[in-house]
């Protein structure tokens, strides 16, 4: 029997939370009475909607083998970092969108750089400080999203999935959406159209579905992060890893200049050809469709600086031991996920790579979401 049968879906209890937790959730601990097979004990909640020590009433949403799920439905002893959250539709029983709604902002950026923080010391064994910056765009955490998509409605309208369900609650406004905001229904064939976007005066052509920063401020603070944490220099040689249409390729060529050389390297097909016409007037740049891993293993080349931008799930070990194949004396990593940055950053250490600098931004006002770019540098 397990330790979890105490409790069921729907079950309420009283508890005081701990520390933010990697995913959006808060840790609380609720007491497991003695049973025939086991001693009295407690038992982990991941609670949502919730703030560190405050005292709540839990409504369990989901019973796993080793832990709990929740949600805080009444609030008995609430933070003084708790806000009435902008959108009656971020709490309990709502859309699974905007985890942190409830919370000030300065709170949420804090609440994101412990996650950062624990997550490197946990998974890479690195004691770093970490600052979450606000970025321009998003004065008051609202109208950031440049792109949302939605789940189609019987009868018109959208609507948003409840969090770990395929429940979509009717979402008639999105206090995230920006005006003018690309919408996509979830289902719809791809779109073949494409859109204009703009970064110190150099244009991108991007598809209409495909990927780009929804944050307004954002493709500028990356670049901006990217070149000052890489330097590059006159005649270097670069790469761009998950390239995109080509945006830190774009900026690494203009900074290496006509002696120096870009590679770039992307998955997405439809991506890497827009990045073609995007790219056309740099002459020293070279672009590569395919997976990253594989043209990795066919180059022939070194080189001296790299931006590793990978999707969510990161970079993962065999790109990382082919980029310090490449012998760089500097990488900038860009990550959306701590917990796969902090796990790439140990492979990096393994091979003699060293967290030089860490910068965090908070490019998802309202959810638990943060951006980081990471300088690594030889060590040796």
């Amino acid at each position: 029997m397990s330790r979890q049968t105490t409790y069921a879906v729907g079950d309420r209890v009283e508890a005081t939370v701990g520390p933010v937790a990697h995913g959006g959730h808060m840790v609380a601990r609720v007491p497991v009475p003695a049973g025939p097979d086991h001693e009295a004990s407690t038992v982990v909640v991941f609670v949502r909607h919730a703030l560190p020590d405050e005292r709540v009433v839990i409504e369990i949403t989901d019973v796993a083998k080793r832990f709990l799920r929740g949600d805080a439905v009444e609030v008995l002893e609430p933070s003084p970092d708790r806000v009435p959250a902008p959108c009656s539709l971020s709490g309990p029983g709502g859309c699974g969108g905007c985890d942190f709604q409830h919370v000030a902002l300065p709170a949420q950026r804090r609440l994101k750089a412990a996650v950062v923080a624990e997550q490197l010391q946990r998974l890479a064994g690195l004691e770093v400080p970490v600052d979450v910056k606000m970025v321009p765009g998003a004065p008051d955490g609202l109208h950031w999203r440049t792109r949302m998509q939605y789940v189609g409605l019987p009868g018109g309208g959208h609507g948003l999935r409840k969090n770990h369900s395929h429940d979509v609650v009717p979402v008639p406004e999105c206090l995230i959406e920006a005006p003018g905001a690309r919408i996509v229904l979830a289902g719809e064939p791809p779109s073949r159209g494409t859109i204009t976007e703009t970064v110190r005066d150099r244009t991108f052509e991007v598809a209409a579905d495909g990927f780009w920063q929804v944050h307004p401020g954002a493709p500028e603070t990356l670049v901006s992060a990217v070149l000052g944490l890489l330097a590059p220099q006159p005649g270097e040689r670069a790469m761009d890893l998950y390239a995109g249409v080509g945006l830190f390729t774009a900026f690494l060529a203009e900074a290496v200049g006509p002696t120096g050389s870009v590679v770039s390297i992307e998955g997405d097909r439809r991506a890497s050809d827009l990045a073609v016409s995007n790219l056309a007037d740099l002459r020293n740049v070279k672009i590569k469709a395919g997976r990253v891993d594989r043209v990795l293993i066919d180059l022939d080349t070194m080189a001296d600086i790299v931006v590793l931008d990978p999707p969510r799930e990161g970079a993962r070990k065999q790109v990382v031991d082919a980029v310090v194949d490449l012998a760089p004396r500097a990488v900038a990593y860009v990550a959306c996920d701590p917990a796969a940055l902090a796990r790439d950053l140990s492979y990096f250490a393994a091979r003699g790579y060293r967290l030089a600098e860490l910068r965090s931004f908070d490019l998802f006002p309202m959810t638990h979401h943060v951006e980081c770019v990471a300088l690594v540098e030889r060590s040796y």
